[in-house]
């Protein structure tokens, strides 16, 4: 449950709360583009099978590479992209948790 709770609380909550507390001005459409990042995960649909539990995501799929890992820094770096950048490693991050969690059971 924990597992659960940290890895979707990642993906959910905080980019609502870093939009709140970040980006007061256009809280709304900066929390759109944090939570939109969960679009990088269509690339489940190219691995059998569709979902693992107890696979980590991180460096398994193409957009959860660490070629792609590396463009979402560099995306970060820029002013203009900042915030997709942001949103993507938030959700690698959430991954990278939720990895660590599989490490810790296994």
């Amino acid at each position: 449950m924990i597992r659960f709770i940290a890895h979707y609380g990642i993906h959910f909550i905080v980019p609502i709360v870093i939009a709140v507390y970040f980006y007061k001005e256009n809280k709304f459409w900066s929390a759109v583009i944090l939570l939109s990042a969960i679009v990088i995960d269509i690339d489940h649909f190219l691995a059998t099978p569709l979902f693992d539990p107890n696979r980590c995501s991180i460096n398994f799929h193409p957009l959860h590479s660490h070629w792609a890992i590396g463009l979402y820094s560099l995306m970060f770096i820029y002013k203009k992209t900042r915030i997709f950048g942001l949103a993507l490693l938030l959700h690698i991050l959430a991954d990278i948790v939720d990895c660590l969690f599989i490490i810790r059971t296994t």
